[in-house]
């Protein structure tokens, strides 16, 4: 397609000019260029605001995902439960790990995976349940806790869509065991492209996490003879046979995410409004099914996705959206099991029908914080005339 009069941006926020100024001072500042007071600032900025006790920046969501899969320490016939609905990485780490991944099916209204639909593909052999909050919206959490308590069974929470989210109260990421987050290009704060953070609720585990962050790496024990002997730092197992990763942030990431961190509400905020706006205009229009959203949680509106369930289908309204009207949206998040990956690592069989459901019939509005007004309302338009041309 041509240049499209509504773009689907690869950027979810704007710097302002304190952001590009805190970069600015960390690259004359910082010494070194990682693992400093900026990183420190930043994951002290992140306790704050989410109440968690223990967070460390990394440099993705993934990296995140990947340290708390070593810390749940699987074993080759454990099981871990993921939805099948979400991004590829949310289940990559694990299945590294030499675990079997089992897939949980989604709530229809809620597009997140439940305690219901997790309780149905539990067994003896489940060691962690794989939480992802989606498109902005947490799930329903209490239940899930509860399951887990029953059956002795760590919860890592997937928050790469959802910071700033809250159930009851309590925010994305803070009420499993391990919580991981994403400042990718796309959310809801970035840290300069990429960037992420892990919340820890163990204070053991928690202990960990820096050694396995940054290649073992430790200051030596004891006295010391002189500071350069034996060399600059150690290196060792923080568990034995545990090899470590570098899953460092750069201290510019980092300077940059503890200024934007203080107007994510804001932003988040002006999601809400934004997302509120479409779904009124669209109101009239019961084919479009959005995301719903339950009492006592919080969406920040990560992405504005909906289901079309008009007779001519999801295509006819894809294609005249796009090529009648320039409004470029997208499919996301084919169900995990049919991507060619997972089916070659023997995870291809599922019985999620309203995973399959949804993901036949779903469309993805372009949806950013800093979207022009004149952009809402041209999107409001074509999906107002496409809905109203594919009923006659």
């Amino acid at each position: 397609m041509t240049d499209p009069l509504v773009p689907w941006s690869g950027r979810g926020s704007q710097y302002t000019e304190e952001e590009m100024e805190a970069a600015a001072r960390a690259m004359r500042e910082a010494d070194p260029l990682t693992q400093g007071r900026f990183q420190a600032e930043f994951e002290g900025a992140f306790r704050t605001y989410t109440g968690a006790d223990h967070a460390f920046a990394v440099s993705s969501c993934t990296a995140a995902l990947e340290l708390s899969a070593v810390m749940c320490r699987l074993q080759p016939g454990d099981e871990v439960v993921i939805p099948a609905h979400t991004f590829a990485a949310s289940a990559i780490p694990f299945g590294r790990t030499g675990a079997k991944l089992v897939w949980a099916d989604i709530d229809p209204d809620t597009l997140t995976a439940t305690a219901e639909t997790i309780e149905k593909v539990l067994s003896p052999r489940t060691k962690v349940i794989v939480v992802v909050h989606l498109y902005g919206l947490m799930c329903d959490m209490d239940p899930i806790l509860d399951l887990a308590r029953r059956n002795g069974l760590l919860v890592v929470e997937d928050a790469a869509q959802a910071l700033g989210g809250t159930d009851k109260g309590r925010h994305a990421g803070t009420m499993g065991d391990f919580g991981c987050y994403s400042f990718h290009t796309h959310k809801n704060m970035t840290t300069l492209g990429e960037g992420g953070m892990l919340v820890v609720r163990d204070p053991d585990l928690a202990a960990v996490v820096p050694g396995l962050r940054h290649n073992g790496m430790r200051p030596f024990v004891g006295d010391r003879e002189a500071y350069w002997k034996p060399a600059m730092s150690d290196v060792d197992f923080d568990w034995d046979g545990v090899w470590p990763y570098n899953f460092c942030m750069g201290e510019v990431q980092a300077a940059v995410g503890t200024v934007q961190l203080k107007r994510l509400d804001t932003m988040n905020a002006h999601r809400r409004e934004r997302a509120e706006k479409v779904r009124s205009a669209l109101s009239d229009f019961p084919e479009l099914v959005f995301q719903r959203t339950p009492e006592n949680r919080d969406n920040v509106h990560y992405c504005l996705p909906a289901r079309y369930d008009g007779p001519a289908g999801r295509d006819a309204f894809m294609e005249r959206m796009a090529f009648h009207h320039q409004v470029k949206m997208v499919v996301q998040y084919c169900p995990l099991y049919r991507y060619p990956m997972f089916r070659k690592a023997g995870f291809g069989d599922a019985d999620c029908p309203e995973t399959d459901r949804f993901f036949d019939s779903m469309v993805s509005f372009p949806f950013h914080e800093w979207m022009p007004e004149d952009q809402i309302d041209a999107l409001i338009e074509a999906t107002r005339e496409t809905c109203t041309h594919l009923r006659d």
